[in-house]
């Protein structure tokens, strides 16, 4: 399946705000939307137009499957099964997001970002309830455990991901146990407890049309 190889700084440039799409990096003064907030291009510095109803609400979906990582196709079928289930379907959309197994490595702090999360997925370091998973879009369920084999744990950017980790704050939806590089989803997470700066209601509005 295609998958986006490019910069992914100038991904962040394109949407004008951080998408923290190269982990620590981004917390620095090296960032790209520190250094160039603007989008990429020639014509990146020159007057911007008011964008348009449409536009804004493609710029949220897109902002959207770039911080998650997906392609179109992806994006699209989780929304048709958020929108096929009771409540809110931006919401669900969202929580669906969140609960994708190499995101929920992300949130543990075992890996810097969601891309090296789904590295870690693809190539089988990471084990639920003690059994391999390499489906980065595994939807993961409260009560399991999330672990990362024994190679993985000796990986320099493991370490480093959990040392920092440990000097910040877990989401209230998950538990971790950063000496056994393990964790666990304790509760199925709801949008107030999901920390991300996007309006859901405009990708609605989008695929709605």
């Amino acid at each position: 399946m295609a998958r986006y190889t490019g910069p992914v700084c100038k991904l962040c440039r394109r949407e004008g705000e951080k998408l923290f799409l190269k982990g620590k990096r981004c917390f620095t003064e090296k960032c790209a939307i520190e250094r160039r907030n603007y989008p990429p291009g020639e014509h990146g510095t020159g007057r911007r137009r008011r964008p348009s109803e449409y536009q804004q609400q493609l710029r949220e979906k897109q902002k959207v499957k770039r911080i998650y990582g997906l392609v179109e196709n992806q994006f699209k079928n989780l929304f048709e099964d958020a929108a096929n289930i009771s409540g809110v379907t931006g919401e669900n959309l969202i929580i669906a997001l969140e609960t994708r197994l190499d995101n929920v490595v992300y949130r543990l702090g075992l890996a810097p970002s969601r891309k090296s999360a789904r590295q870690l997925v693809n190539h089988g370091h990471v084990r639920v309830d003690g059994r391999t998973m390499d489906i980065p879009s595994y939807e993961v369920s409260p009560g399991e455990e999330i672990s990362l084999h024994d190679d993985a744990r000796e990986m320099p950017i493991v370490k480093e991901s959990v040392a920092d980790a440990e000097n910040k704050e877990t989401l209230n939806w998950l538990g971790a146990d950063y000496e056994n590089f393990s964790g666990r989803m304790l509760e199925r997470p709801s949008r107030a407890d999901i920390p991300l700066a996007v309006d859901e209601h405009l990708i609605v509005e989008l695929y709605s049309k």
